[in-house]
């Protein structure tokens, strides 16, 4: 900095700026060399005639990259000042220094020569406001982006040639470790890690659903291990559906080697600031995928297969068949096929019973509203399915029954053997404790006092694991004998008995049936009184079934009968203008295809001779009241009897739907309104979590009478409680 010419009293007048920046946090704490270079261009200023106390060093951006202004606080202070004119001379150790970036680069020299700033360097002083000097400087910059581009270039062509022979070690996920060689992976060393990722496949090859492996490790597995970061420690802890999916999705776990699956962008947000965000590539734009390349938990087949039976489970897009089976009794769900219009078909319930239909959903207009393409009835359906079904796999009856048997045993000894390890590292953990609190010294009591609270912790932690297990152990069922074995041979044998015994669910009558069917094509035929079934086979197999369905009765101008004895139920109740409200809530129309008025009502009454409603001059009896007598009665507000009334816990009465509810009030309702539980009733949560299955599921059983179940309406936790009783498999109690 030998050229003191363009250096006028103007400047000195000014500030004078010291500019430091190290490209990454590592060579803040390793290149101190550099860094005390930049701190040492302080003096120089004070050389060169500014004052000292106007000599100010901007170091906020230590530690961040020169390649664009995004989180550099200290380039944007410095910008601001220049283009306040409150800067005479801007100093760096070399221009990149300032900026990597060729726009933040420019702009910085703009503002310098419009208010009369210089630059300086090893170089020399620049004036920005000059050709030459702006030329120079250019140039400068544009060597910096470029040299920034090559140092990029090198170091992403390294790493992904390592990456492409599968030798760039990168974070693995747990179960796996680096080995001494280049490429080496190799299992985790400790058992229960590898044993606990090995059941993950082990289950979703039976169950085919992520949540219902994550289910069955919340209710028999101990826990689950966690990694800490890349080659971090083993953490155990509460399974979550999370690292379920994770693992069931990397393709690691299948002994393949991944790089490049995911991409970094720079987009604009909406405030205008640029911003980096991480995309999720398909496995077609990955950068390197190796399979075969370390010993995995499942071959690479099965994790194809694993996938697309994940994909199978979401919910499948219009024309498409598919989805996870769920709770409710319709068979056909995801697997019905609209004959008309080729779309999925729906389920819907009605009823208190809660009957099966399957309806289309895209809807055609006619006459001014949306119909459905059909809308029947799933009974009759079902069982001519299930009849195909049955008479198809009964040859291999038994052979299934027989593996069913052993894989409910392989289970429960996948679970013992969880336990078996979770105890044996507890028990390595409470040894390790009591070590290190006999090898401290007695007289130093602030570290005793910790290592023996942490012993203590261990062993009461292996006392519950310990006792956890015996009560496993014990409840695990003793060995089939010849003659059970021949008992449950002679079940197999009579496969409908199996199908439509009470411990088969709903589910796993579904999870059979797509075993073979792909997809079940219905064709409704009303009006010729029949619906045409299309059973697509899993191998191109084709049957064809015609089932029995309800004719559409003609209209005329005559009121159907049934809008007549309805009326005369509800004409001892009710008054014409509720009665004409009921009809229309339930869609009925007159004669002549209008809306029923209380004027309709009263001559079709009259009509036929009802009587009018005459209401009682008696007091009600109190058995039987309406939803806000109820509520009073209760102590409730009247939208929580409709709430409970909707989810089947407090019974109603209705002449015919679309009537007023009426509540009866009796000893058992009010018994079953607490303000305290009993401990053995738990809560909604609680009792999906235990028995596997839906919200909707467990209101049903309740409504059922299949569960018992309290509502606590006072307290913090107020709410239905479930009573839930642990039942072992009913059909080694059948055979016992």
């Amino acid at each position: 900095m030998t050229d003191l010419s363009r250096i006028k009293p103007s400047h000195t007048a000014r500030a004078a700026f010291i500019y430091v920046r190290q490209s990454t946090p590592s060579q803040v704490e390793h290149n101190r060399e550099s860094t005390a270079r930049q701190y040492a261009l302080a003096e120089k200023p004070c050389q060169l005639g500014w004052p000292k106390d106007q000599v100010i060093v901007i170091d906020d951006d230590l530690g961040l990259s020169g390649a664009s202004m995004d989180k550099r606080s200290g380039f944007a202070r410095m910008i601001s000042e220049v283009a306040l004119g409150h800067v005479g001379i801007i100093l760096g150790l070399e221009v990149s220094r300032l900026a990597r970036n060729n726009a933040d680069w420019y702009r910085l020299l703009e503002l310098c020569g419009l208010t009369d700033t210089l630059i300086g360097d090893n170089d020399g002083v620049y004036h920005p406001a000059l050709f030459n000097d702006r030329l120079l400087l250019g140039l400068k910059g544009t060597m910096s982006e470029a040299e920034l581009h090559i140092i990029r270039a090198r170091l992403d062509g390294g790493i992904r040639n390592k990456a492409a022979r599968g030798e760039l070690r990168r974070g693995l996920p747990v179960g796996f470790v680096w080995g001494e060689a280049d490429s080496e992976v190799l299992f985790h060393p400790d058992e229960a890690v590898t044993t606990a990722i090995r059941s993950v496949f082990e289950r979703f090859s039976e169950f085919g659903s992520a949540r219902r492996v994550w289910l069955w490790l919340r209710a028999e597995a101990p826990s689950f291990p966690l990694q800490e970061g890349p080659g971090g420690q083993i953490r155990w802890v509460v399974p979550t559906y999370t690292a379920i999916h994770h693992i069931l999705t990397n393709p690691v776990y299948a002994g393949a080697y991944a790089y490049g699956k995911s991409r970094s962008e720079r987009y604009v947000d909406e405030n205008g600031a640029v911003k980096k965000r991480m995309r999720h590539l398909p496995r077609d734009q990955w950068s390197v995928l190796l399979p075969e390349h370390h010993a995995g938990f499942v071959d690479w087949t099965t994790f194809e297969t694993n996938q697309k039976r994940l994909g199978a489970n979401t919910r499948p897009g219009p024309h498409r068949v598919g989805g996870m089976v769920r709770e409710g009794s319709a068979l056909l769900q995801g697997i019905g096929i609209c004959g008309h219009c080729g779309r999925r078909l729906s389920t819907h319930y009605r009823g208190r019973n809660s009957t099966p239909g399957y309806h289309c959903a895209g809807k055609d207009i006619v006459e001014g509203r949306g119909l459905y393409c059909l809308s029947v009835g799933g009974i009759a359906i079902d069982r001519a399915v299930a009849g195909a079904f049955l008479e198809a796999v009964t040859p291999a009856a038994v052979e299934a029954i027989t593996m069913a048997v052993q894989q409910d045993r392989n289970h429960r000894d996948a679970a013992l053997a969880q336990w078996r390890l979770e105890v044996e590292r507890l028990r390595y953990d409470s040894e390790k404790a009591e070590r290190r609190y006999r090898a401290v010294e007695p007289t130093n009591r602030l570290v005793a006092r910790g290592l023996e609270t942490e012993w203590e912790n261990r062993l009461r932690d292996l006392a519950g694991a310990e006792a956890e297990l015996r009560r496993k152990e014990q409840q695990q069922p003793g060995t089939i004998g010849p003659e059970q074995l021949v008992h449950i041979q002679a079940l197999g044998s009579d496969l409908p008995q199996v199908w439509y015994a009470t411990t088969t669910t709903d589910r796993d009558r579904k999870q059979l049936l797509r075993t073979l069917l792909e997809e079940v094509v219905l064709n409704l035929k009303r009006a010729e009184g029949h619906a045409h079934l299309t059973l697509r086979w899993r191998g191109g197999a084709i049957t064809t079934l015609d089932v029995s369905v309800p004719r559409f009765r003609p209209q005329g101008l005559r009121t159907d009968e049934d809008i007549i004895s309805l009326l005369r139920r509800l004409a001892v109740l009710y008054p014409d203008e509720v009665i004409a409200g009921i009809f229309n809530r339930q869609g009925r129309k007159t004669a002549t295809g209008e809306r029923f008025s209380a004027n309709q009502v009263g001559s079709l009454r009259r009509y036929r001779n009802i009587p009018r409603f005459q209401p009682s001059a008696e007091a009600p009896d109190g058995e039987l009241v309406a939803i806000r007598k109820a509520a009073q009665i209760l102590g409730m507000n009247t939208s929580s009897i409709h709430r409970w009334l909707a989810d089947g816990f407090i019974a109603g009465e209705q002449v015919t739907p679309g009537a007023p509810w009426q509540i009866r009030i009796n000893a058992e309702l009010q018994a079953r309104i607490v303000q305290q539980a009993a401990p053995d009733y738990l809560p909604m949560l609680e009792a999906t979590m235990k028995l596997g299955v839906s919200r909707q599921t467990v209101l049903q059983r309740v409504k059922r009478g299949e569960l018992q179940a309290v509502l606590v309406r006072q307290g913090r936790r107020k709410g239905l409680r479930i009573k839930v009783v642990d039942q072992q498999s009913q059909l080694f109690e059948q055979i016992s």
